[in-house]
């Protein structure tokens, strides 16, 4: 970022590297879900995603401290202020480690009451249970603080702690649902040996290599934490509104006879994430760009990256939608060869499908707003774009059948999208 490379060439580099980070997870969602679909059963399949909620609530608590202290990073090491920089990081990891820690007690004190609210079932709560329980011991090792690693331009560093995590993860799911015949247990430990591994390099990055632009200092900073806090809340309430929106459609097809629609949800959560990294893999690259640049006043530079990754999202999600429509079947056959549910995946993936032609764009204009120090518009991205648009439309349509409750998702992509773009216009810089 220091370079005076062009826009669009730094632009590359960095978002091919966040790309692979996230693609890799992608890829690991999805071979996790055919080991647990293959080595667990359907059912199985349908708890973990029932669990999903707490792990995207622990992400979302990441992403808000990561996003929150990379825009901090950028701007301060922008400024040639290293001191505010380590403040920044430093106090970033205090909060999350006090939430993780926050989470792990009150969730497995409260465990058969949570199991309740996430629409766990008889028929899927004991697998729903053995898959939280070591999800939540394992709360502190949800993050390597990979956006910070970002945000002083180290990408190929912060693309391997992400490689590293994934292939762990997806060498230890074999051994542990198969060999060991551990079930869902055992594609929850896999994921939390991943991300321990994640969590180990962070902690050698931050703390024990010797070149480094800045020293972390863990000093409580009250305005740094306030600071950090409005800028990275959006990325909580976009992470929340995910955890919300699987909660409200779990319990919503709980209501469905047997586990075929949970099951069929289940598989396209986990395509969807893999579909979609790419989206949030040019998020991530524009961050630091943005920030940077903003911190120097080159407001240039700014619009030139905002307008090239907008182009790339969308270039991608409308490639993206149109190969996965007409792949439905087959694609859900890969997951579950069932005369029931096979047919019911690929339906609702068909419907699904069209809202990820746009769905990037909300979420990036979110992160711009975020990078720019500006927590006001993004704050109506992440959680205007959920109350307003996506809850509504999901309750509306719920009442009719679930090819309605399919079309419901993607309609709130597409309206999130409108108004994102609708609000972007109106703040020019």
């Amino acid at each position: 970022m220091t370079s005076p490379d062009p826009v669009g060439r730094l632009l590359w580099h960095n978002c091919s590297q966040t790309t692979v980070s996230v693609g890799v997870y992608g890829l690991y969602a999805l071979t996790n879900a055919w080991f647990v679909a293959h080595g667990a059963g359907p059912d199985a399949m349908a708890a973990v995603n029932l669990a999903a909620p707490v792990l995207l609530t622990l992400g979302a608590v990441a992403t808000t401290v990561g996003s929150g202290g990379a825009s901090l990073v950028s701007r301060r090491l922008g400024a040639r202020d290293p001191a505010g920089a380590g403040r920044a990081a430093g106090n970033a990891f205090l909060l999350f480690w006090s939430t993780a820690t926050l989470v792990t007690v009150a969730g497995l004190l409260a465990l058969e009451p949570l199991l309740t609210a996430l629409g766990a079932g008889p028929a899927t709560r004991d697998d729903t249970r053995s898959y939280l329980r070591v999800l939540l011991i394992g709360a502190l090792l949800t993050t390597g603080f990979s956006a910070l690693v970002r945000a002083e331009g180290r990408m190929r560093f912060a693309t391997l702690m992400w490689v590293n995590a994934i292939v762990v993860q997806i060498v230890l799911d074999p051994l542990l649902i198969f060999g060991l015949d551990l079930g869902v247990r055992g594609a929850a430990l896999g994921t939390v040996g991943g991300q321990s591994v994640s969590a180990v390099m962070s902690l050698w990055f931050f703390f024990v290599q010797p070149d480094r632009p800045y020293r972390i200092s863990l000093r409580p900073h009250l305005r740094t934490m306030r600071e950090l806090l409005a800028v990275g809340a959006p990325s909580f309430l976009s992470g929340l509104g995910a955890t919300l929106m699987a909660v409200l459609v779990n319990n919503l097809l709980a209501g469905q006879p047997g586990t075929v629609a949970l099951a069929a949800y289940a598989i396209c959560a986990r395509l969807q994430t893999f579909v979609r990294m790419p989206q949030l893999g040019i998020s991530q690259g524009l961050q630091p760009i943005v920030g940077f640049n903003a911190g120097r006043g080159l407001h240039t530079r700014v619009r030139r990256a905002r307008n090239l990754a907008l182009g790339a999202t969308l270039l991608y999600g409308l490639t993206a939608s149109l190969l996965l429509i007409p792949a439905a079947t087959p694609v859900a056959r890969l997951f579950v060869d069932d005369p029931v549910i096979t047919p019911a995946t690929a339906h609702a993936l068909r419907i699904i499908a069209l809202g990820i032609a746009v769905a990037g764009v909300p979420p990036l204009v979110s992160s711009y707003f975020q990078s720019l120090g500006r927590p006001f518009s993004s704050y109506l991205i992440s959680a205007g774009t959920l109350l307003l648009i996506k809850v509504p439309l999901v309750i509306a349509f719920s009442h009719t059948t679930l090819t309605g409750l399919w079309t419901s998702l993607a309609l709130g992509e597409l309206a999130s999208t409108l108004a994102a773009l609708l609000l972007l216009r109106s703040h020019p810089r």
